[in-house]
């Protein structure tokens, strides 16, 4: 999976063989930003277009445009994934939530494309 951030915002790219274009979507929202062009670059300006254009829709209209994510997470594990994941923690002398932030962050690099 290839990615695109501007502004603080991730978008999900993928390209369709047949129609041969690179389109993508606005990713962490539940409103619907979607773009489209025929090469990386103008991709990536298609992107930018599309935010800037939904951001300033939101102020026109006077409403808050929906921002990606919160920072907070809340998510249940088993005793024993919680358990190991302290120690480990711990060993490392960090937070749990300063490790579970290092480990998450590892684990969800996306291929970046811009």
């Amino acid at each position: 999976m290839n990615t695109m951030t501007y502004k603080g915002y991730s978008a999900r790219v993928e390209y369709d063989d047949e129609d041969e274009i690179f389109f993508g979507k606005i990713a962490g929202i539940s409103d619907v930003i979607g773009f489209h062009a025929e090469t990386v670059a103008d991709l990536k300006t298609a992107f930018h277009e599309a935010l800037d254009d939904y951001l300033a829709t939101c102020a026109k209209v006077g409403k808050e445009p929906q921002k990606p994510y919160s920072g907070k997470m809340m998510f249940r594990v088993s005793p024993d994934v919680h358990r190991k994941a302290a120690v480990a923690a711990e060993l490392s002398g960090k937070s749990l939530n300063q490790w579970a932030e290092e480990a998450l962050s590892k684990a969800a690099q996306p291929n970046s494309v811009g």
